[in-house]
């Protein structure tokens, strides 16, 4: 069975940034992901479709912010994960990404390109989420199957220990 590619966005002015931080995920990652590169949020919005899995967008864009591009992102794919860029530290900024669906805010900087990695694999792997996905499950209904078979190995697996 071939494994399904995720197409992960990356929206930053900056190129060498966002090719150091592309190369980065597909050496992570390997050939599970599809990364594409936008130096604008028009460019990447023109792209982002139901098959937009991640984007991670630099909140310091050009002529608007990452706020109005995660905005955009949520109306054409509500199911697509954003993660937000900032070049500082901003309380305020990743309040307002989390109550607008980002998944995470990553300052840049040392160290950015591993905790990006951190927060697009919680995302890849969710298990709810894949269940989701690729099962077709309600959010609900996926999230009471893991906890009900996660329940069913402990209570198997103590009893097991206990015969033994």
């Amino acid at each position: 069975m071939k494994k399904k590619e995720l197409n992960i966005f990356i929206v930053d002015e900056n190129l060498m940034a966002s090719l150091a931080l592309e190369d980065y995920l597909i050496k992570r990652f390997g050939n599970c992901i599809r990364v594409s590169t936008f130096k604008n949020n028009e460019s990447c919005l023109q792209e982002v479709d139901n098959n937009t899995h991640v984007v991670i967008v630099n909140h310091s864009l050009d002529q608007t912010t990452g706020l109005d591009t995660l905005k955009s992102i949520k109306e054409i794919n509500s199911n697509a994960e954003v993660i937000m860029l900032s070049d500082k530290e901003d309380i305020a900024l990743a309040i307002a990404s989390y109550r607008l669906g980002a998944k995470g805010t990553v300052i840049k900087g040392t160290g950015s390109r591993k905790r990006v990695s951190i927060v697009v694999k919680r995302i890849l792997m969710a298990p709810i989420r894949i269940i989701v996905k690729e099962v077709g499950l309600s959010e609900r209904l996926a999230m009471f199957l893991t906890s009900f078979v996660t329940v069913g190995v402990v209570v198997l697996f103590t009893l097991f220990i206990t015969k033994h």
